[in-house]
């Protein structure tokens, strides 16, 4: 009997141990489809126990975070109904123009990233040693999803897999691996990526399959792809990817690539102020409780809304 399963992957950073993180996370995605579809928040409430999180980042940092650092800012987050016009100011600066200005040229050209601000070199970073794999780390860290994965895809159960920041790398790299080397069958219903660095230059050349042509360049187990992308998020610095991966179209690879890149806010502040790129503001953002909740609705028979 197929089962419905939601899979979460993790930025990057240190977080929380597992089962902390995973109620937060949890918190923040029901409060999102609330705002979206309050009809439907009833029934996704009853199945956290299908929610699922691919803890990966221990094994690459070696610590934990102290959740009761974040439960104060989520609570606010929780209480806060939609951006403020001071966050739309902060999200749209001169600042954040100037910065991604410059992180456009150093994707093109890595060896100015010593020059770029403290989180764009620390972000480089931590991407540069993923894709090293030096000890093996980011096979160990693609496994932590892939044995989530494969019974599901196997039994041909309903999977939304979320994947935020460089857990989107992490999870495109899985799905790779599973359909093009494991030849493993069945298909991910819904990906859906939040805040992804997928479409910069430097990333893409050095995804799994980057050096196939063809078919072969692309997993073959997603079937609707859904990316959304915050304002003034760096790390997205490729904001809309229907374009960039439209070959997967052509090829039939999926079914279809949906962005929505233009007026989305991720209003999360802790001490250190706004942070557009953290996962729990995504997740209380209406755009992204839509796509759960048309996820949660959908009839597999005839991909159409309950």
């Amino acid at each position: 009997m197929t089962e419905r399963h939601i899979i979460f992957v993790p930025g990057k950073n240190p977080k929380p141990p597992p089962e902390a993180h995973r109620r937060a996370l949890w918190r923040t995605l029901v409060e999102g489809v609330r705002r979206a579809e309050p009809a439907v928040v009833e029934s996704l409430a009853d199945a956290h126990e299908q929610f699922h999180l691919a803890a990966w980042n221990y094994l690459f940092y070696r610590t934990y975070k102290d959740i009761n650092r974040d439960l104060p800012w989520i609570d606010a987050l929780i209480h806060q109904h939609g951006p403020t016009p001071q966050d739309i100011r902060e999200a749209r600066s001169w600042q954040y123009r100037l910065a991604w200005l410059m992180f456009q040229i150093a994707d093109h050209l890595p060896f100015l990233i010593p020059l770029m601000p403290a989180h764009i070199r620390n972000m480089a970073a931590e991407t540069r040693r993923y894709f090293v794999n030096q000890y093996d780390i980011a096979c160990e860290v693609r496994e932590v999803l892939k044995v989530q994965l494969r019974p599901r895809l196997k039994n041909g159960d309903d999977i939304l897999l979320i994947a935020h920041s460089l857990g989107t790398v992490i999870a495109w790299d899985s799905l790779w691996e599973l359909s093009r080397e494991e030849h493993w069958p069945g298909r991910v219903h819904t990906f859906l990526t939040l805040g992804s660095p997928l479409g910069m230059h430097y990333v893409r050349r050095r995804l799994r399959g980057a050096d196939r042509t063809g078919a072969e360049r692309y997993p073959a187990n997603i079937r609707h792809w859904v990316n959304v992308a915050a304002e003034g998020d760096l790390v997205a610095l490729v904001r809309c990817f229907a374009r960039d991966f439209a070959e997967m179209r052509r090829l039939g690879l999926v079914e279809s690539i949906t962005d929505h890149c233009h007026g989305i806010y991720n209003y999360f502040r802790n001490e250190h102020g706004l942070n557009v790129h953290r996962s729990y503001g995504y997740l209380v953002n209406p755009a992204v409780g839509k796509v759960i909740a048309d996820w949660w609705r959908h009839d597999d028979a005839g991909d159409d809304e309950r």
